[in-house]
């Protein structure tokens, strides 16, 4: 059993190492398509900088940025998994050891008193977030990097509900026009829609997690995926704030049926280097890298 478990805390430590390392296989695809795309020439030199960063990374086997965030952790774990009563320890310490070993930029400070623990693990860090998962063995990690220039455009507020679409776009755009160049454009954008303030934040991270290229299943919430892409691609500070055609990757919404006389929204934004990773891990401690597998292509 302990060896078992040593195993399972080296998969979730390389996996954290490699989500630093390499951009999941939609955001590289994106990055490099706008880079093609990209007209304007100053805006093409920044975005030649970025192609440059990501080769390096592989090269160099580094971390992409030398921002690598807060570690966050959106776990579902089937309740027949054998290592259930495990995982919190087992994610603190795979976070630790990816830390000190990778390594990763310890930037853990400790609530109020700033002294950091340089391992990434401290009061509530890495920050797990759980789903129990029914009639399931496997276990789901999805991984966020959050760093501190993409964590400052994040805002969450209750609109009145008169205010509709509208007022959603008005403080999506306007949030993004005050703090979206501090984010190191173009951007992730990850939408919350529901009642109240929590629950819409909680509902953008985990939008912001969704793959590129993939939509709401709600159709209204797709148009809106699409309209505030749009309106947020006109203001045009991508790359890097310097100015360019595009501003964001992507837009993901989630949304969830809220109380009537309440209009919660959220955002949470993630830089053009957005780290995040997804990988499922089977009973017998086989898994599955969803994310990476065209970046992982003859890395082993």
């Amino acid at each position: 059993m302990e060896d078992k478990k040593q195993q399972l805390i080296k998969i979730i430590q390389d996996f954290t190492a490699t989500t630093g390392i390499y951009l999941a296989d939609d955001v590289e695809k994106r990055i490099r398509e706008l880079a093609e795309e990209e007209i304007i020439p100053h805006a093409k030199t920044m975005y030649e900088c970025m192609v440059k960063d990501l080769d390096l990374a592989k090269e160099l086997h580094r971390p992409i940025c030398q921002d690598t965030g807060v570690l966050q952790y959106f776990v579902e774990v089937g309740t027949s998994f054998p290592y259930i009563n495990e995982l919190k320890e087992i994610l603190t310490e795979g976070a630790r050891k990816a830390t000190l070993e990778t390594p990763l930029r310890p930037n853990v400070v400790e609530p109020l008193g700033e002294h950091n623990t340089g391992d990434n693990v401290g009061y509530g860090a890495p920050y797990i977030e759980y789903e129990i998962v029914p009639n399931s063995s496997d276990l789901r990690v999805r991984l966020y990097m959050a760093g501190g220039g993409c964590s400052l455009p994040g805002r969450s507020k209750v609109l009145m509900p008169l205010e509709g679409v509208a007022g959603v776009k008005k403080f999506v755009y306007q949030t993004i026009l005050d703090w979206g160049v501090n984010a190191c454009p173009p951007l992730c954008i990850g939408i919350g829609l529901g009642t109240c303030a929590a629950t819409s934040a909680m509902l953008s991270k985990k939008a912001l997690l969704r793959p590129i290229g993939t939509h709401s299943e709600y159709p209204e919430v797709a148009k809106l995926e699409k309209e505030i892409q749009e309106g947020l691609d006109s203001l045009g500070i991508a790359p890097l704030g310097f100015g360019g055609s595009r501003t964001v990757l992507n837009v993901n919404i989630e949304a969830a049926a809220h109380h009537p006389a309440t209009l919660g929204v959220g955002i949470t934004t993630g830089c053009w280097a957005t780290r995040r990773g997804d990988i499922v891990i089977h009973e017998d401690l086989s898994y599955d890298f969803v994310s990476h597998k065209k970046a992982l292509e003859g890395t082993k």
